[in-house]
């Protein structure tokens, strides 16, 4: 064992804290004007160079100035996130810092400039260099323009008549190795302050209450203003909160005084109190005794990024304890906040260490103080549903679940990565439970809970320096003999996926002889569990298996082995892991059926069965009953078979398909899927069509996670048999058309760009077709939509129409498009819109070409979601000149292509908006898909 740090270098850095190096000094002196929205602030800087190098210049964070232009990264990550307010806010509404002056201390002018695409950092060159270990001082006088809070929760709040300041004033940059670090804004709350000591005088108008993080004192109270004496030291940030009606409460017991107003109005503050107590205690028992005197917790911070689950519902619905509930919230915003407060790493570049650490203490909480909590509270108790693994799982294994999430669509990013690099459900959930969980691993593996005193060493050892992810290593190798190289190359800097299985199994003697396969090669430590009716026998690590290997381990009396029993390894694929020891085939894991959907379980083969209900106008709302075997996480293979009744046509109808998945690591093509899919359906009152699909789909993305930039690769060939009708009068009843499509598309709030290149060949015809769609949100909050599409026929050997493009409405030969009713040509279901080949509105004459279309959409929004169209294009049918067609009109779009209204003005068939039956006129966008419906919600995030 190697030696720890010895008990006297610890008392050392206790009692010595802030004397070990300089810190840089800020006195401010700040009026808060609430009615202007502004501060006025003069700030001294007294800054120290703690490098070795002299310095020229140096860098302040000024990210409040990062709201002031739309383009900012913090503008950008607000587009690529489809957060709209920012973009449709106004400038007073949306901050900004105003330099009037920056002087060194003989009170000459310094220059100032800002780096290239960072409007949110301060460059300031000084008239001397700063030599290492010396002291060089300045004034800077600026106005802060305060945001509104609608953006990122911080800043002013009219309603309430609050203001939450945070990240409010120019603070100098951390220096790593001599370089300044240069993070944006980007509403991720890391800024990447160094280290200082703060003081602060603050004046705020009578009326208005202050509640803070720092040491406070009220020097003076009269009927104009208020104005207090704030303190810090060795801090990186800290809050400040003005409200007119206060909403904190102060709580404190022998380690921590707490600031908060999180809310929960079903708890009393006795009730309160004993939670915080609770939580307090345990924090400063495991990780120490913060070394400033307060701290804050506002719900603010809560919402934010809150415990994503069950316990967001309404309380009514909420199927765990109020006081739980409670102190759920706070334990992860509280340990949030203090390991903010107390880590003086990069938050940005290390995140992995506070989410990790985070994550890993609330399952520790978790464990010792609500052992037998599952992860779906009391419901559990029902006996109806203790047949869901969802409602018997322990409350810790969600994070398990919330990271194969992402790992199982392979979107997973390493958790050593940028912060800034992560798309959202990993920066707020998957990635912060993996780095938990991977902690949790390591400590399982080391034993004697070193991970555990690692953390409580390192939060330690920032009361003193800068630290980094080097420093946590160099701490925890103190602790151990074995190698955790592995843990850091594999676990925080790469994506590696974990997937062990046991293969061939033979008994010999009082041995036993299992093959352990090692599927993705990834070489790291898994453990072996010899189980009889659950109860754990005997648990052995194994190391170093890179490729097939034979393990012999003892009989004694098991009936099965299993990898990684306690789920402590955050594995790609637990179904492989049990090896039953009597069973003919090792693996006898029964089919069990479920009803609607559950979690993953590895001890069965999981069929999953929902009622389903379709609706078109030849078959009614119809009821079905879905077969399939996809539960909360995806799987290699998929199969959904759902046989439906059809209401109207008293007949079968329904749909059957099945996918495989292969996804691709560390590649542009991250996906390729494999499908054969089949449905029926009518298409007339009298006739229905069968359609069969196989398929194979290449899927791009960007190398960068964040850019919603995708590329598809689909090669299909559609076989289609139709029923005879007598209403819908057709000779092209059966058919076959050979499909490939290319398309690549890119979405954020400010700008979308699709395009599609689509290859068709038939016996009878091969159609060439492409299209290009723009999306544009200026500035002034003005929008315009463009598209262009052109199709022509390379062949055509029939005289039917229908394989024609069509210029208000596709025929729509292949069956892709929900049509409610697809053979209609006068009545409501005649005027359903789908924006595809001509994309017209109107209903002109000719409405198909049989040789070749070229049409452009375009709409302008006037205000809000109200915006004007109009179309323009050539048409040409055999035997006919080609004829220009136009129409415009109105649109209302409500919900971009899931709900939208048309009404026509004018185009070829004259004033269209005077003409008789209007209302037949007006054409519709509807969504009635619930999967469609819910990439509405979803597309933030991934």
């Amino acid at each position: 064992m190697k030696a720890t740090i010895p008990f006297f270098v610890t008392l050392f850095l206790l009692f010595n804290v802030g004397y070990l190096f300089a810190q840089h000094r800020n006195n401010l002196v700040v009026t808060v004007n609430p009615d202007t929205r502004t501060l006025t602030i003069d700030q001294e800087v007294i800054l120290v160079n703690n490098t070795t190098n002299p310095l020229n210049e140096y860098l302040f964070n000024d990210w409040t100035n990062a709201y002031s232009d739309k383009n900012s990264p913090l503008g950008k990550r607000f587009s690529d996130e489809f957060i709209r307010s920012f973009h449709m806010a106004n400038d007073s509404e949306r901050g900004k810092t105003k330099i009037i002056s920056i002087t060194d201390q003989n009170g000459k002018p310094l220059e100032f400039s800002r780096p290239e695409n960072q409007i949110d950092l301060l460059n300031i060159k000084l008239d001397s260099p700063i030599s290492p270990n010396q002291e060089y001082k300045l004034f800077i006088r600026y106005f802060v323009q305060i945001p509104d809070q609608r953006f990122t929760r911080f800043g002013y709040d009219e309603k309430l008549g609050s203001t939450h300041l945070k990240n409010w004033f120019l603070a100098p940059a951390r220096i790593e190795n001599g370089v300044f670090v240069k993070n944006s804004n980007e509403n991720l709350d890391d800024i990447a302050n160094a280290p200082s000591d703060y003081d602060i005088e603050i004046k705020i108008p009578y009326g208005v209450h202050l509640f803070t993080d720092l040491e406070s004192n009220k020097l003076s109270d009269d009927k104009t203003e208020k104005k207090y004496h704030l303190t810090g030291k060795n801090i990186t940030d800290f809050t400040l909160v003005l409200e007119k009606n206060p909403t904190y409460a102060n709580y404190k017991n022998k380690d921590q005084e707490v600031v908060t107003n999180l809310k929960d109005k079903r708890l009393n503050d006795i009730q309160k109190a004993i939670v915080i107590d609770r939580v307090v205690s345990f924090v400063s028992e495991r990780l120490g005794k913060l070394p400033q005197e307060k701290i804050m917790i506002p719900q603010i911070d809560y919402e934010r990024n809150p415990f994503y689950g069950l316990n967001q519902l309404p309380a009514f619905l909420s199927p765990f304890p109020d006081e739980f509930l409670y102190e759920l919230k706070f334990l992860k915003t509280y340990v949030n906040n203090y390991l903010k407060a107390s880590l003086h790493i990069n938050p940005r570049q290390e995140t992995w260490l506070i989410d990790g650490i985070q994550t890993y203490v609330m399952m520790k909480y978790i464990e010792e103080t609500y052992p037998n909590m599952k992860m779906m509270g009391r419901l559990s108790e029902f006996k109806l549903l203790k047949g869901y693994n969802l409602f018997t799982a322990d409350f810790n294994e969600q994070y398990s679940y919330l990271y194969l999430l992402m790992a199982r669509k392979n979107l997973d990013q390493p958790i050593g990565d940028s912060k800034s690099t992560f798309i959202k459900f990993n920066e707020q959930i998957s990635g912060r439970y993996k780095a938990g969980m991977a902690l949790e691993y390591l400590n399982d593996y080391l034993g004697d809970d070193k991970v555990s005193r690692t953390i409580t060493d390192f939060v330690t050892l920032n009361q003193t320096k800068q630290t980094s992810e080097d420093d946590f290593k160099t701490l925890l190798n103190q602790k151990t003999d074995k190698n955790t190289d592995w843990f850091f190359e594999t676990l925080v800097h790469k994506r590696d996926l974990i997937d062990y299985k046991f293969g061939k199994i033979k008994k010999e003697g009082d041995s036993i002889e299992v093959v352990l396969k090692n599927k993705t090669k990834t070489n790291v430590p898994v453990s072996v569990y010899g189980i009889n009716k659950d109860t754990v026998i005997f648990k052995k690590w194994v190391e170093n298996i890179t490729k097939d290997s034979i393990l012999i381990l003892p009989k004694e009396n098991i009936d099965k082995l299993v990898l990684n029993y306690e789920n402590k390894i955050p594995e790609y694929n637990s179904r492989n892991n049990w090896k039953a020891t009597k069973s003919f085939l090792g693996n006898n894991r029964p089919v069990k059926f479920t009803f609607i959907k559950d979690l993953e379980d590895s001890s069965v083969n999981q069929i999953f069965y929902v009622p389903e209900f379709s609706y078109n106008f030849y078959d009614g709302i119809s009821p079905g009953l879905s077969f399939h075997n996809k539960s909360l996480l995806d799987k290699p293979f998929i199969f959904d078979v759902t046989p439906i009744y059809s209401v109207k046509t008293n007949s079968l109808i329904g749909g059957a398909f099945f996918t495989v998945n292969q996804n691709v690591r560390e590649d542009r093509l991250y996906n390729i899927r494999y499908s054969l899919g089949g449905s029926t359906y009518h298409y007339a009152p009298d006739a229905a069509y069968t359609k069969v699909t196989p398929s194979i789909n290449f899927r791009f993305r960007d190398l960068d996670y964040r850019s919603n930039e995708k590329e598809n690769v689909l090669i299909r060939h559609v076989f289609v048999q139709r029923e005879h009708s007598d209403v819908v009068v057709s000779k092209d009843e059966n058919y076959s058309v050979f499909n490939l499509r290319y398309s690549k598309g890119a979405s954020e709030i400010t700008k979308v760009y699709n395009m599609m290149a689509d290859v068709q060949i038939d016996k009878n015809f091969a159609k060439l077709a492409g299209e290009v769609q723009y999306r544009k949100l200026f500035e002034n909050n003005r929008q315009i939509n463009l598209r262009l599409f052109a199709g022509t026929f390379m062949y055509r050997d029939t005289k039917s129409e229908f394989f024609s493009f069509g210029l208000d409405r596709p025929t729509d030969y292949l069956y892709d498009y929900a049509l409610l009713g697809r053979s209609e040509t006068t009545g409501i279901f005649s005027q359903q819109y789908i924006m595809a080949e001509g994309g017209f509105k109107s209903k002109l004459d000719p409405p198909l070409a049989n040789q070749w279309m070229t049409t452009i959409n375009a709409s302008f929004n006037i205000w809000n979601w109200i915006e004007v169209y109009g179309d323009i294009g050539m048409v040409k049918n055999e035997g006919f000149n080609s004829k220009f067609v136009y129409d415009n009109g109105i649109r209302l779009n409500f919900v971009p292509d899931y709900f939208e209204l048309y009404f026509p003005v004018s185009s070829n068939n004259g004033w269209e908006i005077a003409q008789s039956n209007y209302a037949e006129k007006i054409r519709f966008v509807i969504t009635l898909s619930p999967k469609t419906l819910i990439s509405l919600f979803t597309r933030k995030w991934l």
